[in-house]
């Protein structure tokens, strides 16, 4: 089958005949042969273009040869330029991309994005992975469908492309970075990738077969881990009671779904961390990225993002309805005479108020409160400890407060100095902004 056949069974594999595709074109061979064939086939096509602004006027040269070609063959074409400002590494490059393909996706309503990797770009990539250390999950490589992106010419090797090209006087631009083997694709490419062809002349199919295997292998382990995910979720006493493969995997996926770099070093690191603080009734935090933390405590552990604390302050003067961050925050005057109360940690309270002037706001140094049932005032420090509240849940906790004082901890309790004596005066509430009552 040639390559004009394949990227025909594709396009009907995906039932994508007759839908809007945007077709990734840098001007070199490969996108060049994938945008001709479409053109050829009939396909409703735009072609995008994204100037990394890396190589100066040759950046433009490129972005010149694509708008070009596009008009000399009656194709759509768009184009952006990447600010100056943007790393020049392979990772924040892909970044970018993929968040220009996005942006195309929306603004044209396109069914799919078509790009041009081929049998050697799946290859390097498999090496690549193995080099750095991956694990089964990562031998999946390049997969011929993700989302929206789809790749027709995954199965195709580079040199059938340029004989296509050849073949139909089609004469892409040679990007001289791609000389450069300070680029680890670059240097796979240039130096290792002959290396290895003599040793096994047909190496990419041995890759491919490779990335197939633990494609299939893979199949199985997640429908398995599903059931085990399922039942342990994020419990710590499950999570200890389980073999140490299946721990390993656990953690492992979480950085693979969330895109994180790892080496089986960090994943072991925070599996000894969760068995090691199992038992910690208020927690454990340990960092993995500068604002990626773990947290363990006895009953669960789960990934956070770290957070300062709030800066937003609410002054509460009168009855109403007030926004605070998240939630709605109420309070309301109270005329019929109630003998029971709705628990407070259903984040709603009854007071009895003799004014009504406080700040809602988070916590902050100093804050002390008077829980109710206590003889004396308590640093707030030390009543969400007893509460056994995580610390990185500390900082978002709604407080409604007078100055240093703290009369009610959202959900936790209220102070001693606004419980009812007589009857209730008013009823505060919290309400999450996306509209359920948590009350």
């Amino acid at each position: 089958m040639n390559i004009t056949e394949t990227v025909k069974c594709f396009l009907e594999k995906y039932e994508l005949e007759n839908k809007k595709i945007l077709a990734g074109f840098s001007g070199g061979y490969d996108s060049l042969c994938l945008l001709d064939i479409l053109h050829k086939l009939g396909a409703s096509i735009t072609a995008i273009h994204l100037n990394h602004n890396w190589r100066g006027e040759e950046s433009l040269r490129d972005e010149e040869f694509c708008r070009d070609y596009c008009q000399t063959n009656g194709i759509e074409f768009y184009t952006e330029t990447l600010s100056k400002d943007v790393p020049h590494t392979e990772a924040a490059a892909r970044e970018a991309r993929y968040d220009f393909y996005k942006r195309c996706a929306e603004k044209f309503r396109a069914d799919a994005i078509f790009t041009a990797h081929n049998l050697d770009d799946l290859a390097e990539t498999v090496l690549y992975r193995i080099i750095k250390g991956t694990g089964v999950t990562g031998l999946q490589a390049i997969s011929e469908k993700r989302g929206i992106v789809y790749r027709p010419l995954l199965d195709i090797p580079r040199v059938e492309i340029e004989k296509y090209c050849a073949q139909n006087n089609l004469k892409g631009i040679f990007d001289s970075s791609n000389d450069n083997v300070k680029y680890k694709r670059n240097f796979i490419r240039k130096k290792l990738m002959p290396l290895i062809a003599e040793v096994n002349p047909n190496y990419l199919r041995a890759f491919k077969n490779l990335s197939q295997n633990a494609e299939e292998t893979m199949e199985i382990v997640d429908d398995y881990m599903a059931k085990i995910s399922l039942e342990t979720s994020n419990i710590t006493e499950h999570f200890i009671k389980l073999g140490a493969p299946l721990q390993n995997y656990l953690i492992h996926d979480f950085f693979i779904k969330n895109n994180l770099e790892y080496d089986r070093e960090k994943i072991l690191s925070i599996v000894d961390f969760i068995k090691e603080n199992a038992s910690s009734k208020s927690g454990k935090t340990k960092s993995i990225t500068t604002d990626l933390w773990i947290f363990v405590n006895s009953e669960k552990f789960e990934f956070i993002r770290k957070t300062g604390r709030g800066t937003i302050e609410v002054k509460i003067t009168t009855e109403g309805r007030y926004d605070f961050g998240g939630y709605e925050f109420i309070i309301k005057r109270i005329n019929e005479n109630l003998t029971e109360f709705p628990k407070d940690s259903e984040m709603r309270a009854y007071a009895e108020l003799e004014e009504i002037n406080f700040t809602l706001r988070n916590r902050k140094d100093g804050d002390i409160i008077y829980p109710l049932g206590a003889h004396g005032s308590q640093k707030l420090k030390k009543y969400l400890n007893e509460k056994k509240i995580p610390n990185h849940e500390k900082d978002l906790i709604p407080l409604l407060c007078k100055g240093k004082e703290v009369l009610w901890a959202a959900g936790l309790g209220i102070s001693e100095k606004i419980k009812v004596v007589n009857k209730p005066t008013h009823m505060i509430r919290l309400i999450k902004k996306e509209g359920q009552d948590e009350g």
